[in-house]
């Protein structure tokens, strides 16, 4: 009990430096602050995305560094309810979000003026013993399903900040947390439901 406390204070604590910090890039513009909001969240931020791009390590750090750029300039948007790294990784997901819906549109593009050979000819292929199991569970999710579950047990958000980041209800967060673990259990042939 007492560690769970102890880290509960922490991240308390966190919280509210996050809110100062905040305050004070949004009220001055202080890039300092902001930076130092990206520090401690980044490594958050990146595995996500990673996590949501199947570990495609450069894609990811691209859509980071997109979605801190994103954040600077919605900043002031943050209210302080919920965690900052809630909220910025909601931002991170619809900054994911947009960069899917370009892709697809450009590969329509491409694909109309006749270039999928060329698209083909850049596909990259990864080594079966690069891909973690993680990786490998996480492949039966939808993208949906996948976010959702990264920003459960890998981020550690509740259900409502979940909710937040998403803009879904938490019932449906809780659904699809449900049916992504029914997924993995049933794709892999897992029997042992002690671990949730």
């Amino acid at each position: 009990m007492e560690v769970h406390g102890a880290l509960a204070i922490a991240q308390l604590a966190t919280s509210r430096d996050d809110q100062y910090l905040v305050a004070l890039a949004v009220s001055s513009q202080d890039t300092a602050a902001f930076g130092e909001l990206i520090r401690r969240h980044q490594s958050q931020v990146r595995n996500f995305l990673r996590k949501l791009t199947g570990g495609a390590l450069d894609e990811a750090d691209d859509l980071a560094q997109e979605c801190f750029l994103h954040a600077w300039d919605k900043l002031q948007t943050y209210s302080g309810k919920g965690s900052f790294i809630g909220w910025l990784l909601k931002v991170a997901y619809t900054t994911f979000l947009q960069s899917k819906r370009k892709s697809k549109r450009y590969a329509e593009v491409l694909d109309e003026a006749g270039h999928v050979a060329d698209l083909e000819s850049r596909s990259y292929t990864e080594d079966d013993q690069e891909i973690s199991d993680l990786d490998k569970l996480l492949a039966v999710l939808t993208e949906e399903e996948r976010a959702i579950m990264v920003m459960s047990y890998a981020c550690g958000l509740s259900h409502r900040e979940i909710g937040d980041a998403t803009g879904l209800p938490v019932g449906t967060v809780k659904s699809l947390i449900f049916r992504g673990k029914e997924k993995i259990r049933t794709s892999f042939d897992i029997k042992d439901y002690q671990h949730g």
